[in-house]
């Protein structure tokens, strides 16, 4: 891993609009992404154009004709999303979105502005497809596509992790993420792709998780979650894999079964489904097959975010299951709550049709009547977030929870941009959590829900060698975390996103913030009693990191 930044210095720029059209021509440390190898990008599994060749931003190494087809690209990419176009058109530069973006807060940089961002590839739209830019050139705030233009898109496109925290305070609506989802998509049609993310992409497509993990090495992780179960519970518990008949598929980040702190998650989702399966009958399998619910794919283009997301629907009607439950994960949410429908055909098994026509769990099993997914923002598609799926479960009373096992949390919640902004789930989560915990504090009003600062790493930005940027762009977040640690004493930060977990710890450190990361489910895993194995509230004696729950006060 990169070293930390030892200090960080935010120097503003406001130079006049003709300085914004020049390239820049040197790269901060810290923040330029690698480009991909060519085997991440012309393997077998995935493969996009020019991927053979191996390439930096400093000798791009592009094909003769790149100028031509980077056009191409552009004019495909205007004609076929109206979108796209209206917002290279409707921009009037006011300035709203300036200061509502984490990286220029963190940086400085006037190209780190969202107007800014959007304005690098705008001026290359007017001088190619419009009128104004093809007569008066820079004076219509025109340039020219040259090499040193190219490098400056690809620098800045990977300084945006897509979170749409700006679009939030357009006046028009603009959402420079999509913007910049499509210069990334552009930029790939003539060789350039981000190395973190692809490496993602191309594991996922190749075995079906980002990690690259083999059906062994996902099972074994999942038995090993099981014994440590027993440990904190005397229960031996059990969990399916790729069950064909199973009621449900489950979906999680592969970083749920590999990494910490999000493997306290993958634990409370183990046994919520032991406890409704023991007490109700519901069946829940894993696949090893679709083994990811998050979607690298999503952060690069269209034909990537498709390519991986397919799976998980062929997975759905190959094991004959009536609906998917998803885990916890950011921008999967976004994925499969607004792509996936419009990208894949849904299953066509009887027993998903079935369920569909009447989505209550009554139907599958008796004892949950009533539980309907119908009205849930994450239903549309045959999806079902955990924590809808469990704040419906404590809603109708169908779970037992002891809400003085999490005593020796006190949480907040940091809302992941894709699960508020992109989905709108806000008070699910909120719900959940003040239901199974005593102590639970929001961060200010301005820094969560729909306004929610990013983590700093979203969009394919978890990338090492970007360290400054990632420290930087958390800044935000941090400061109001901070916040509630000294006036509340918030010792643990909880977060439904695995690329949250695995930045902020790191980040935590950094700013020196001495709290853990967690994710509800964890709490939920601590508050559930297993009363269908005959467990008593008391009886419970450590939490699922395998501390003890009799903790005094400030042990």
């Amino acid at each position: 891993m990169e070293e930390m930044p030892e200090k960080i210095e935010i120097r503003q720029r406001f130079p006049e609009w003709r300085e914004m059209l020049k390239p820049v021509k040197k790269f901060e440390e810290g923040r330029l992404s690698y480009i991909s190898l060519p085997k991440q990008v012309d393997s077998e599994f995935f493969k996009m154009p020019f991927g053979d060749v191996e390439r930096d931003l400093h000798d791009l190494k592009l094909p003769e004709n790149w100028k031509e087809l980077f056009l191409e690209a552009m004019k495909e990419t205007l004609e076929k999303n109206r979108a796209f176009k209206l917002f290279m058109d409707i921009c009037v530069r006011c300035g709203a979105c300036a200061d509502k973006c984490h990286y220029y807060i963190g940086t400085g940089d006037p190209k780190n502005m969202p107007v800014g961002r959007a304005e690098l590839i705008r001026s290359v739209y007017r001088r190619y497809f419009t009128l104004s830019g093809k007569i008066f050139g820079k004076w219509a705030g025109a340039r020219e596509l040259t090499e040193d233009v190219v490098r400056e898109l690809y620098y800045y496109a990977y300084q945006c992790s897509l979170c749409r925290r700006c679009s939030l305070f357009c006046p028009y609506g603009i959402d420079t993420a999509e913007i910049v989802w499509w210069l990334r998509r552009i930029l790939s049609r003539i060789g350039l792709n981000q190395r973190f993310m692809t490496i993602s992409i191309e594991a996922s497509a190749r075995t079906g998780n980002h990690l690259g993990l083999l059906p062994g090495g996902m099972a074994g992780a999942i038995q090993q979650g099981l014994e440590e179960l027993k440990d904190v519970t005397g229960f031996d518990l059990h969990t399916y894999i790729n069950k064909k008949g199973a009621d449900v598929l489950f979906v999680a980040p592969s970083g749920d079964y590999f990494a910490t702190p999000h493997w306290f998650v993958m634990l409370g989702y183990l046994l919520l489904f032991n406890e409704l399966e023991e007490k109700y009958g519901l069946t829940v399998t894993w696949s090893t097959y679709a083994s990811e619910g998050g979607n690298f794919g999503t952060f690069h283009s269209y034909e990537a975010a498709q390519l991986l997301n397919s799976k998980i629907y062929k997975e759905a009607e190959r094991l004959g299951v009536s609906f998917i439950i998803g885990g916890e994960c950011g921008h999967m949410w976004r994925d499969k709550h607004q792509f996936i429908n419009t990208m894949n055909n849904p299953p066509k098994n009887e027993e998903w049709k079935r369920f569909w026509e009447n989505p209550d769990l009554g139907e599958l099993a008796e004892g949950l009547r009533g539980v309907r997914f119908d009205s849930y923002a994450s239903g549309e598609h045959g999806w079902i977030h955990i924590l809808e799926f469990t704040a419906a479960l404590i809603e109708h009373k169908k779970i037992t929870l002891d809400k003085s096992r999490n005593d020796h949390w006190a949480a907040t919640y940091h809302d992941p941009c894709n699960v508020a902004r992109g989905m709108g789930l806000i008070e699910e989560p909120r719900y959940v959590l003040r239901n199974v915990m005593n102590k639970f504090y929001e961060m200010p009003e301005h820094t969560i829900k729909e306004k929610t600062y990013c983590c700093g790493a979203g969009g394919g930005l978890l990338a090492d060698e970007i360290m400054d940027l990632r420290m930087r762009g958390v800044m935000p977040r941090m400061m109001a975390a901070r916040h509630v640690y000294k006036k509340y004493g918030v010792n643990i930060l909880l977060t439904p996103c695995a690329i949250d977990k695995a930045q902020f710890p790191h980040a935590l450190e950094y700013w020196k913030i001495p709290i853990e990361v967690g994710g509800p489910m964890e709490m939920v895993g601590n508050a559930l009693v297993l009363t269908a194995f005959g467990e008593k509230p008391e009886d419970r004696q450590y939490d699922l990191r395998g501390e003890p729950l009799n903790k005094e006060e400030g042990e």
